[in-house]
């Protein structure tokens, strides 16, 4: 019996795409990651969630050393970035980046937004860098935007180039930071159909998002994070559908239905006792005849 499509199998075998390790990272007084320890195998589809502030996209800004970490060590592909001697822009070819805006030059075309980058970092001469451009344009499904500049593109069409742009250099791994959460809502699909396809190609991914249904279905691995820890990893069966923690449980309740959690909420409130709200001067019972006030 073959296979089943679903990248979300069992766990990828072989040494780490990337591995992070007791890694710290703080603004100022602000610990943002306190000893955080992830790794990701080849091939491997990780979603990270968590509330706003739980330090999520500082720890994928830290994997490509876009944040340098106050204390700890992130490797990729077996090579430690941290490393004071590395040669991070060698490193930084094999990590594909897409952010939540999408970054592209709006006085180029769709093409020379792919090629320059090509051209400057990689070296390619003009004929193949327009080659691997028509390529991974095709492959995000925007071949007839070739010529197009971006102000002419919506913004999930602009988010595709974005990910074609980073395929065309070739990468390894990709570092995905909440790339719809800037989309319309009838844009995200486009998007996270082709971050679907990447994932069933075999693709390392490390994505930060909300989108819960593309977790559910495309993750092997889900983390949560909160305060600036790994609260829980695992599954999407796991941790989306059967959380361990309160944490977790009460993030995604508001999350997945915030009407229901507000209600929960309430309903805890009247159990456990909250105080009453103070009764206003109108709503006072008037002082009985022959009494001062």
């Amino acid at each position: 019996m073959s296979a089943p499509e679903s990248s979300a199998a069992a766990p990828r075998s072989g040494a780490p795409e990337i591995s992070v390790r007791a890694l710290h990272k703080s603004f100022g007084d602000n610990e943002v990651l306190r000893g955080i320890d992830l790794e990701i195998r080849q091939g491997e589809v990780v979603c990270v969630i968590g509330p706003s502030g739980s330090g999520k996209s500082t720890l994928l800004r830290c994997v490509n050393l876009l944040e340098e970490p106050s204390k700890g060590q992130v490797f990729v592909g077996g090579t430690e970035l941290t490393d004071p001697d590395v040669d991070i822009d060698a490193v930084r070819r094999r990590i594909g980046m897409v952010f939540q805006q999408f970054n592209l030059f709006p006085h180029l075309t769709v093409t020379e937004n792919l090629t320059l980058p090509q051209r400057r970092v990689l070296r390619r001469d003009k004929a193949t860098a327009a080659r691997v451009a028509a390529e991974n344009l095709e492959r995000v499904g925007l071949a007839e935007k070739a010529d197009a500049y971006p102000s002419s593109l919506s913004g999930g069409q602009q988010q595709r180039v974005a990910i074609a742009r980073a395929l065309a250099m070739g990468p390894e791994v990709m570092l995905f930071d909440e790339p719809t959460s800037a989309l319309d809502p009838e844009l995200v699909g486009d998007v996270l159909a082709v971050m679907r396809r990447l994932a069933h190609e075999g693709m390392t991914m490390m994505v930060v998002t909300h989108e819960m249904t593309f977790a559910r279905e495309v993750a092997d691995r889900v983390v949560f994070m909160d305060g600036g820890v790994i609260v829980e990893d695992g599954t999407p069966d796991q941790v989306i559908t059967a959380p361990q923690h309160t944490r977790t449980r009460h993030f995604l309740s508001r999350l997945l239905d915030p009407a229901m959690a507000e209600v929960e909420e309430e309903t805890s409130d009247l159990v456990h006792g909250a105080p009453k709200p103070p009764v206003t001067q109108q709503e006072r019972p008037p002082t009985p005849p022959g009494r001062g006030v």
